[in-house]
């Protein structure tokens, strides 16, 4: 569809709330969005203005696109979540892992509650416990609960005709109401105290299970008394989940996100009754939305999918009202959003915190992070800085010096996003005159491009892009040496440090990357790279100018005996510092003419 027919359908678009589902040229959706006012949110998708990498790649795919207007904007939310799970677009951020957790479910609405373990949350119809995660067995607990409060563990219909009991009865597993052996208050007590246990109150359990294992071994039936020795330890194990600073009625999801650009990592601790149930992490691929939408819509899935808890502790930044509003919408009640400074919550989403960025790096960003940070950058460089070519073998120049003493050039080399350490380069500036470091860095291009087309190229293989450490001005200066020379097929950028902006020779606009994103993480390397190497050169030249105009100074110390104490110690500064016996073991150098020198540097 033509950019016409687009523009007109952007100027039909309603003030109204919705979702746009935008299309390529094939009709595969490959973007779903929500919008307080549709009309304010799509048509910045086709404005000139700047935009984030990921952003602007989906944007450059558009054919077509239309709407879905909705009655607020939390229905907006959740029929996005509904068209992502349908639709899978390739610009949204997509829950990987959409497994359920088990919870147990107290069906509170029987005459004669029975338990049972489900992985699907419906509102309503009784008393969810969990998501139970991280090692926790949902059939262990139930069967404490059974053994211990003689809850019905089968969904069997309790009717005013008595039935046979069946095994777990006579088990000592259920009081069987069933069979008309419990009354309906006896069995509520039971299910009030089960009740307490599931929410987080061992302490009477395990005192039973404790006098029921002692009574089994006094009566030398040790199978059974393992068995509850067992549920014992599972019980304790629990116990030492508990956070001590939370109280028992705090059901709270704890949440963290961390994003490289590429990839997002979320990690979740789940507590209730103040009990840590389990930890889990998250990988995505990130969205092309805004700042918080990414996160918004992960939420959205997960709990369109899990119980909405009490309490919610985030400390990414997203929309909170709306969030809210779908939230308690799905729980029913009131939900409580807290954004911790310190205390017990601040500490879990510290601990969270720590979980997703440790996630991310060693497993997330392991998996995929070489590629990213080397051949998938230099396609993303080429893409989004819209080189001719794929930039193989990128050159990177940089000039040191100090008031002008000892100028000196860089050229550090990344083959394939990787440091190619043994195609450095270092250069000695020979023409400029004072500290000037756009004739420096016009020198140092100048020596290096004259040999390509000559038969040191062998020895300096031709780069795909050269990469200056600066902005406008440096480039353009660079952009004279090309001409000079007649260099048209390399491509040539520059990155300024202040704000980490591309210049390129496309267009007089810096180009914006995403700072998370690996290819500016490439060139910020590549450029800190050739930063580093100029520096240490500068520094090496400076401190052997150095050694030799403050040695000259001292009786007895000639051009050997200069080259002995910098052979040992490298610079002055450890020459000052060094002692009479230190200096002494120098080639050359014997006690007297140590203390001479050790006495020299005291007097300085």
């Amino acid at each position: 569809m033509g950019e016409n027919v687009i523009r007109e359908k952007l100027k039909l678009l309603p003030d109204s709330p919705g979702v746009y589902i935008m299309l390529d040229k094939d009709g595969t959706v490959i973007y779903v969005g929500k919008a307080r006012v549709l009309k304010n949110r799509v048509r910045q998708y086709f404005h000139s203005s700047p935009k984030p990498s990921k952003v602007q790649a989906m944007v450059e795919c558009i054919d077509d696109f239309y709407y879905v207007v909705t009655p607020s904007e939390v229905d907006a939310l959740a029929l996005e979540n509904t068209y992502i799970k349908k639709y899978k677009p390739k610009y949204n951020i997509l829950l990987k892992d959409d497994k359920t957790y088990p919870y147990i479910k107290v069906h509170t609405k029987e005459a004669f509650p029975h338990i049972s373990i489900t992985r699907r949350v419906k509102l309503g119809d009784g008393k969810y416990f969990g998501p139970f995660m991280g090692g926790v067995s949902c059939k262990d607990i139930v069967d404490v609960a059974a053994r211990v409060y003689h809850i019905r563990t089968c969904a069997v219909s309790v009717s005013d005709k008595p039935k046979k009991p069946c095994l777990n009865y006579h088990l000592g597993r259920c009081g069987a109401p069933c069979a008309h052996y419990i009354s309906r208050e006896e069995y509520a007590v039971c299910v009030e105290k089960a009740l307490s246990f599931l929410s987080g109150n061992y302490e009477e359990a395990e005192a039973l299970l404790t006098e029921k294992m002692n009574a089994f071994a006094e009566n030398e039936e040790f199978e059974l008394a393992l068995e509850y020795r067992n549920r014992i330890e599972m019980l304790s194990r629990l116990g030492e989940r508990r956070i001590t600073a939370m109280p028992r009625d705090v059901d709270a999801d704890i949440w963290a996100y961390c994003s490289n650009g590429l990839y997002a990592a979320i990690s979740v601790l789940v507590t209730r009754g103040g009990v840590m149930q389990g930890s889990r992490n998250y990988s995505l691929d990130e969205g092309a939305g805004e700042e918080g939408e990414s996160f918004l819509s992960f939420l959205t899935q997960y709990y369109a999918a899990h119980a909405v808890p009490h309490e919610i502790v985030l400390g990414e930044k997203i929309d909170d009202a709306l969030f809210l509003a779908y939230a308690e919408g799905k729980a029913g009640r009131k939900v409580e959003l807290t954004r911790p400074k310190f205390g017990i919550r601040r500490e879990l989403l510290d601990m969270a915190e720590g979980n997703a960025r440790e996630y991310l790096e060693k497993s997330v960003s392991a998996i995929r992070h070489k590629d990213d940070m080397t051949v998938n950058a230099c396609e993303r460089l080429k893409e989004l800085l819209h080189l001719a070519r794929y930039p193989k073998r990128m050159e990177c120049y940089d000039i040191s010096n100090v008031s002008g003493v000892d100028k000196v050039g860089s050229m550090v080399v990344f083959t394939d996003g990787e440091a190619d350490k043994y195609e450095y380069r270092r250069f000695r500036i020979r023409t400029v005159e004072g500290a000037n470091d756009f004739a420096s860095l016009q020198e140092v291009l100048r020596r290096r491009l004259s040999k390509l087309g000559t038969a040191e190229e062998e020895r300096f293989a031709k780069p795909q892009l050269i990469v200056i450490d600066g902005g406008k001005g440096q480039l353009s200066s660079v952009k004279a040496i090309f001409d000079e020379l007649g260099v048209a097929d390399i491509d040539l950028v520059a990155l300024a440090k202040q704000e980490e902006e591309v210049y390129t020779l496309w267009q007089e606009e810096p180009v914006r990357l995403d700072r998370r994103d690996y290819a500016l993480r490439t060139l910020q390397r590549i450029r800190d790279e050739a930063h580093r190497f100029a520096v240490t050169y500068f520094r090496n030249l400076h401190s052997k100018r150095n050694l030799a105009s403050v040695l000259d100074e001292i009786e007895g110390v000639g051009k050997n005996k200069r080259a002995a104490l910098m052979q040992a110690f490298g610079t002055i500064d450890k020459i000052m510092r060094a002692s009479t016996e230190e200096l002494s073991r120098v080639e050359g150098i014997g006690p007297q003419l140590a203390a001479r020198i050790r006495t020299y540097f005291e007097d300085l």
